[in-house]
């Protein structure tokens, strides 16, 4: 893929105080705020119901919020149409025309603009050529494999230069590793043209694999927007925690919670496990890079440690063994509710 564009300053889109509510009174997004930069590609994660799709649609134009404003570069386009946004959207299932090649697919949107032919042509012909499809443009969709299809609708989105670029769940109905391979090509497209980008997605690794910034959203607000690795690292609520990867929750409301990720938990046995909490090795099963424990402490809480091959056998560790789990205490994260 090939382009070259660096990430500028500004907000791309601004969002104040958004509520949308379905017919009936249900709640779906609650006083949602939020700014997104210039080439950023930031991504809505979240559980089914949480609300980030009906964000992604406002901000298409595609549905109108009760209250609040959305703003592209500064123009209020909260009551605007859609094709009069020029934003550029990738469905989940492509929306390609069955009975158009590729080509013809990539220069609809262009065409509907009444560009001129010479334009149209340049346009398409550079687009295809950013998804590496351009000896593929006589096809038909139904000549393509899945991963080529999403190429060709991420090219119709990209062909009319769009201010900004949203991307409903695109790469959902792909198998694990197509997904990977397209991750990391979109990825370093968006990074080239420097395409402002609202990414919807439910999938943590494709959200952390993707993004500037990561709004983690569930009921209908933000729980925390920030960069993939503090999400991760510094997750702001116990939700964020748990939805985030694998995580040990540790306490109670009235003492407080603490959350350590099990790649931080250390297992030990015999002389040389002095610290830490006391427990027993309930489970060790192989996972191929690390070997999952699952250690019950006596007051009957479960904590689980991903341990290095190395760790198992230098300890010997078997299932039934008196252990001690420990941490560094830097990697123990106060937890809010």
């Amino acid at each position: 893929m090939r382009g070259t564009h660096e990430m500028a300053a500004g907000h791309a889109i601004r969002v104040e105080n958004l509520r949308y509510s379905y017919e009936g009174g249900t709640s779906v997004l609650r006083d949602i705020s939020l700014d997104i930069e210039q080439g950023e590609f930031l991504t809505l994660l979240g559980p089914s119901g949480s609300g980030k799709t009906t964000l992604l649609r406002i901000l298409a134009g595609m549905q109108f919020p009760q209250s609040g404003q959305v703003f592209f570069d500064g123009r209020d386009v909260t009551h605007v149409q859609p094709n009069e946004r020029n934003v550029g959207f990738v469905f989940q299932n492509y929306a390609l025309f069955p009975h158009m090649n590729v080509f013809d697919n990539v220069a609809f949107g262009l065409r509907m603009r009444r560009l001129a032919r010479a334009e149209v042509v340049q346009r398409a012909q550079e687009a295809l050529a950013m998804v590496d499809l351009s000896d593929l443009a006589d096809r038909r969709p139904n000549e393509l494999s899945g991963g080529q299809q999403q190429r060709v609708s991420l090219a119709r989105a990209v062909a009319i230069r769009p201010d900004v670029l949203l991307m409903d769940e695109p790469l959902g109905s792909l198998d694990k590793r197509l997904r990977q391979r397209l991750q990391e090509e979109l990825r370093a497209l968006q990074r080239a043209i420097g395409i402002t980008t609202v990414y919807v997605t439910h999938d943590q690794d494709e959200a952390f694999a993707l993004s500037h910034r990561v709004a983690v959203m569930n009921g209908g607000v933000i729980e925390q927007l920030a960069a993939p690795v503090d999400v991760y690292r510094t997750p702001a609520s116990t939700f964020v925690a748990g939805f985030v990867g694998d995580i040990n929750i540790l306490g109670g409301p009235e003492a407080g919670q603490v959350g350590i990720r099990p790649e931080f938990v250390s297992v030990a046995k015999g002389p040389r496990a002095t610290t830490g909490l006391e427990g027993r090795l309930e489970s060790l099963v192989f996972h191929g890079r690390c070997f999952r424990a699952q250690v019950r402490l006596p007051e009957g809480a479960l904590v689980h440690a991903d341990l290095a091959p190395a760790q198992v056998e230098a300890f010997e560790l078997a299932e039934g063994d008196d252990v001690r789990v420990d941490w560094p205490t830097s990697e123990a994260v106060a937890l809010s509710h």
